[in-house]
């Protein structure tokens, strides 16, 4: 038998294929510290900087797609993913492209500013360049069931928002200024990482946290074009072109509720508010 019917015919053909390999690196999901089988995965530098690296470690990688399905979550993580990705990507000097699936916004459209190029689906949302925190305030509840709230702190900014405790005009100020200066931090990075790929807009609009639909996001220059992984690869690298896809993903309840595991007693409370605090950041984009 002649060495490449022999190559052809073993598992060794892996390892003299000579075509384009493309890494493939799903982000899919809430970005937020933390996580676990239990309370379920969130995307964040902890969970992702093992795939991060072996993605771009990879022998003869040509170039790294993400996918991103994201509603958002934690500026901190999305920042810390992208800087991460940015490294190994201008480290190793392998191109990185983005494609959108369902959402990409807010931090999820921060991750996507990480990639060379960016494509959407055309019915993929887009933007919502803003920042959001909330919350709930039950000082109304405590004074009707008559419970008295002390808290004492040293220091006389240690204490702000609590929910149990009126809410003070003072502390609305402080939380906007810190939004004002994160949303400011997300509108320099959109503007350096597309530059002059935005169309001539005013920024009131562009940075208004609104949300755009496929073919508009192209129009403003939030992205580059409609495009699916395996077709734009194809037509880049050619019709041999190899995947190899790092990392799972969850099924469609694990991702909306955030579990896997039954929980139990304190554990079953926590995972419960992840999961429907993970579930209104999807509700936000109608999913």
């Amino acid at each position: 038998m002649k060495i490449k019917e022999l190559i052809k015919k073993t598992p060794l053909k892996r390892f003299f294929d000579k075509s384009p390999l493309v890494a493939v690196l799903p982000l899919h999901g809430v970005i937020a510290p933390g996580g676990s089988k239990l309370r379920g995965e969130n995307l964040n530098l902890a969970s992702l900087e093992n795939q991060i690296e072996s993605a771009f470690e990879m022998k003869g990688v040509s170039a790294v797609a993400l996918l991103i399905n994201s509603p958002g979550g934690s500026p901190v993580q999305s920042s810390l993913i992208f800087d991460r990705i940015r490294q190994f990507a201008d480290e190793k000097e392998v191109p990185v492209y983005a494609f959108a699936e369902d959402v990409m916004a807010s931090g999820g459209y921060w991750l996507g500013l990480c990639a060379d190029e960016i494509y959407v689906n055309k019915n993929s949302v887009i933007g919502s360049i803003g920042v959001v925190s909330g919350g709930f305030g039950f000082p109304g509840l405590m004074e009707k069931l008559g419970i008295d709230r002390r808290l004492y702190s040293a220091g006389e900014n240690k204490v702000k928002l609590d929910p149990f405790s009126p809410e003070k005009e003072d502390d609305i100020l402080w939380l906007k200024k810190i939004q004002g200066e994160i949303h400011d931090n997300f509108k320099d990075l959109v503007k350096t990482r597309r530059g002059e790929r935005l169309k001539k807009r005013k920024d009131k609009e562009l940075f208004s946290g609104d949300v755009w639909v496929g073919e508009k996001a192209v129009e403003l220059g939030l992205v580059d074009g409609i495009a699916d992984v395996r077709s734009f690869c194809r037509e880049k690298y050619g019709d041999k072109v190899r995947f190899k896809k790092l990392g799972g993903r969850r099924g469609f309840l694990a991702k909306k509720l955030g579990l896997e595991h039954q929980a139990i007693g304190a554990d079953a409370v926590e995972a419960l508010t992840d999961a429907v605090r993970n579930q209104a950041a999807w509700g936000r984009y109608g999913l």
